[in-house]
């Protein structure tokens, strides 16, 4: 939990570089948490409570995929490559779960801090 709430204090910070393992807690529990949201939406029979969570979360899985992005040694621009039917998404997964590299032009490795 401590990686996504970490996420979130860093929600607008598109500088830097997150690990591995750090992104994909983040994506774990934003699964968990919209997984449950949309269970208590069927039950109430709305979308809402989910569609804000989209909403407000945008911005901080942005920043966390950015600055995965960085630690791999590509830009955040990368992250366009969804828009791209089937192959983009299947290319961006690839780059998010690459290790890290030594150091780069985004900074020093997360792993040796």
């Amino acid at each position: 939990m401590k990686y996504f709430l970490g996420a979130l204090k860093k929600f607008a910070d598109f500088n830097g570089r997150a690990r591995r393992k750090e992104y994909w807690m983040f994506v774990l529990f934003y699964l968990i948490i919209y997984i449950a949201l949309n269970i208590i939406d069927s039950l109430l029979g709305t979308m809402f409570i989910s569609l804000i969570f989209i909403l407000v979360m945008l911005i901080p899985s942005i920043s966390i995929a950015t600055r995965r992005l960085h630690d791999t040694s590509r830009s955040g621009w990368w992250q366009l490559l969804s828009l791209i039917p089937i192959v983009g998404g299947i290319v961006l997964i690839v780059f998010l779960a690459q290790d890290s590299h030594a150091e780069n032009s985004f900074g020093p490795n997360p792993k040796q801090a």
